[in-house]
Parts: C-alpha cells; sequence; structure tokens
C-alpha cells in the first residue's frame, strides 16, 4: 500500500459506529433530503477511513502513523 494506517482500533469502531449513526439519521431521520444526503456521505467517510484505517485529514495535521506512537 502507498500509505500506513494512522487511525487505531478503537478510534476505527468510534468511527464506524457514528459512521453509521450519521448514514441513519441522513437517510431516515432528515428523510433523505439534501441536508440528510449530505449528512449520509460524511458518515459513509466516516466507515470508509475506519475501514480502511487511514484518514487523510488526520495525515495533513500531522499524525503520526500507528506504529510509530
Amino acid at each position: 500500500m502507498w500509505f500506513r494506517k494512522n487511525v487505531s482500533g478503537k478510534e476505527r469502531w468510534a468511527r464506524v459506529i457514528a459512521g453509521a449513526l450519521l448514514m441513519g439519521c441522513g437517510l431516515v431521520g432528515l428523510h433523505a433530503s439534501m441536508l440528510g444526503l449530505l449528512v449520509a456521505c460524511v458518515g459513509a467517510v466516516s466507515v470508509l477511513t475506519a475501514l480502511v484505517g487511514y484518514c487523510p485529514a488526520c495525515a495533513t495535521a500531522g499524525r503520526k502513523p500507528v506504529s510509530e506512537r
């Protein structure tokens, strides 16, 4: 791979749970309106970064890879 994981195990689980809740709230709670779709997309990105283990925003902010902590 061309990147190193920068999201730890506990944070990955938190991202999956929070992302799933955001997707549910966006699609069901906000009735899939434009705002709801935006919230659901943010949740999907959160779940994706958790599954991959790499967050580009954290890397930009200077977060070190998991193995170097």
